[in-house]
């Protein structure tokens, strides 16, 4: 008698199975095939003798470079500078080597990413510009602060991954918790970042956006909007992984720049409790740059959380 009764049962939970699978699967497919679409407009490809560069150019004013950091692409740069847009400044926002429609070259050192640079401000007859270098992009930017100071008004180090001596040759940088595993499993698929990062949200913001769970639960609904654009505009991670991947080997040897020699004026922006570490980084850049301030908050992890609107507002009073 008891096995009809299992069997009905077994049905009744391979059907609700099937059933969330097959709205998994429209759900994603809905998403994964916007978020190409929304790549791929928007932006133009400049020709230039560092290779093709992918670009966006929003507002009108002093022209100010959004250098993204990993995971990124001009997608993610303009989705923080088209605030500074609006506040009056032309920004350009590029996908770095290896993201989007920027291809990967042989040479994808720090150094060539600053020369590709000043290859797109080139291509854009741009004389100088400011620079806002956040994250995994503040290598770059502060060697093209080295590499073409004519070419540069002013930087911005935004929780920049940099170079900080450490006791017994720890690294400069941490690596959150959980980020590994998700290299090795959800950002190889986009499918698998897509669920992850809607099923197991909890896991991915501290790993991936080194923000803390306690900052992200009471932080405020724009907030919330705001991390949820910056994974939304991870997808397709398959687009961005070279990038990523190329990121990860120059963040893994890290080196001290001659931050001396900087002349431009410099403002390093972090928060002591990013999950990366980007704080003393940032705090020792800033000593050993001639001209330059640190601001440090107590909280608010990698992304800021509390204090976007200090930020833009610190940002837009340094560079005007």
């Amino acid at each position: 008698m008891a096995r009809p009764h299992f069997r009905n049962a077994a049905l009744v939970v391979l059907g609700a199975v099937v059933a969330g699978l097959g709205v998994a699967t429209f759900f994603y497919q809905r998403d994964i095939q916007l978020a190409p679409n929304l790549v791929a407009t928007g932006s133009q490809i400049a020709q230039t003798p560092c290779g093709p560069i992918e670009y966006a150019v929003a507002g009108v004013g002093p022209p100010v470079l959004v250098v993204h950091g990993a995971g990124g692409g001009f997608d993610q740069g303009m989705d923080f500078g088209a605030q500074l847009a609006a506040r009056g400044f032309r920004v350009i926002a590029m996908s770095r080597f290896g993201y989007l429609r920027t291809p990967l070259p042989a040479d994808a050192s720090p150094a060539a990413q600053a020369d590709a640079h000043a290859c797109l401000l080139d291509a854009l007859e741009i004389k100088r510009a400011a620079m806002v270098g956040a994250s995994a992009g503040a290598p770059s930017s502060l060697l093209f602060a080295l590499r073409h100071p004519k070419r540069i008004t002013a930087l911005v180090l935004l929780v920049p991954v940099v170079y900080v001596p450490r006791p017994g040759n720890a690294p400069p940088v941490h690596a959150p918790p959980g980020l590994q595993l998700l290299f090795d499993t959800a950002l190889r698929s986009d499918f698998l970042f897509w669920a992850t990062s809607r099923l197991a949200r909890e896991t991915v913001i501290p790993a991936m956006l080194a923000t803390p769970l306690a900052v992200v639960r009471s932080a405020a609904q724009g907030e919330q909007v705001r991390i949820q654009q910056v994974l939304d505009h991870t997808l397709p991670v398959s687009r961005r992984r070279p990038g990523l991947l190329n990121d990860a080997a120059i963040i893994s040897s890290l080196q001290r720049y001659d931050l001396e020699r900087i002349s431009a004026p410099t403002l390093a922006i972090s928060v002591a409790d990013d999950l990366y570490g980007t704080f003393d980084g940032a705090r020792y850049t800033a000593r050993h740059i001639r001209r330059a301030r640190f601001i440090g908050y107590p909280s608010g992890g990698h992304m800021w959380i509390g204090h976007q609107q200090d930020v833009l507002n610190e940002i837009t009073r340094f560079l005007k």
